[in-house]
């Protein structure tokens, strides 16, 4: 076998191969953009509508410490679990629920 039908064969081996190797990339689902609907900055000024629940986010960058309020229309609020008036509010909402 001469040098030239080597390569011409090391080729050939290659080009099969790569194509092979992009059709069964082909099949590999790749990861999708995932987006963050979590509080990434708080508040701590006070909520003055009227609130139907809330639900505590722990951080996990980027997401932060922080209590999500629910007002009556669905508007999700991110305060500052710190803030003196939040623990208040979370208490009259959970006597709400008994």
């Amino acid at each position: 076998m001469s040098v030239f039908q080597s390569r011409t064969l090391s080729l050939a081996l290659l080009i099969t191969m790569c194509v092979y190797l992009t059709s069964v990339s082909a099949n590999y689902r790749r990861p999708t953009k995932v987006t963050t609907s979590c509080c990434t900055s708080v508040s701590d000024s006070h909520i003055k509508f009227r609130l139907q629940g809330y639900h505590i986010q722990n951080a996990m960058p980027p997401c932060v410490d922080a209590i999500v309020f629910y007002t009556a229309k669905g508007v999700k609020i991110c305060s500052d679990p710190k803030a003196p008036w939040v623990n208040k509010r979370m208490q009259r909402l959970n006597g709400m629920k008994k």
